[in-house]
Parts: C-alpha cells; sequence; structure tokens
C-alpha cells in the first residue's frame, strides 16, 4: 500500500485517478452521472468546477465496496482515501469547536 496523502497535488491525482476508475465501469459511471446530475459530454467541463473532484473521492466512499475496489487498484488504504477530500476545494471538514 501507498503512504497517506499529504498535499493538494496528491490528493487532486487520486480523485483523478478515481474518476477514470470510475469512468471505465460500466456499472458506476451511469450511477455517478445520475446522482451528480452531469451529462457524459460535460464531465471535463464538470471537472474544473471548484469541489468536483472532492465530489468523485465522496462517491467513491459512499459504497463500501466500490471504496475497497479502489482502495486495492489506487494502492492507497481506504482512510488516505478519505483523508484526501480535505486538501480539495470544497472537501474540508468543519471544524468543531
Amino acid at each position: 500500500m501507498k503512504k497517506q496523502i499529504t498535499n493538494r497535488e496528491e490528493a487532486e491525482q487520486l480523485a483523478v485517478d478515481a474518476l477514470l476508475f470510475i469512468a471505465n465501469d460500466p456499472e458506476l459511471m451511469p450511477r455517478f452521472l445520475n446522482i451528480t446530475g452531469i451529462n457524459a459530454s460535460d464531465i471535463r467541463q464538470a471537472a474544473a468546477s471548484n469541489g468536483f473532484l472532492a465530489g468523485v473521492l465522496q462517491f467513491i466512499l459512499a459504497h463500501e465496496p466500490t471504496l475497497m475496489s479502489f482502495a486495492e487498484q489506487s494502492g492507497y488504504p481506504p482512510q488516505s482515501i478519505g483523508e484526501a477530500i480535505n486538501f480539495l476545494p470544497g472537501g474540508e471538514q468543519p471544524v468543531w469547536l
């Protein structure tokens, strides 16, 4: 397994890898498009928007079998995938005082 995600660049690369993982799966891609409301032809444009890459990782995290499959393929432990969101715009977790 790979190390933890430690910066935004690594988190962005992980999210791009996750998007490719989704796009190459004939079951996940339609579900992703339905949940997000994005048309397949608009993904490139949507990917440039704030919060999109965090949303990709949230999609992966929302379904444990998908998370475990992506973790195995990417080489990152599942918890690293969840922690990566904190480095992405729109994915910062609130600080509760």
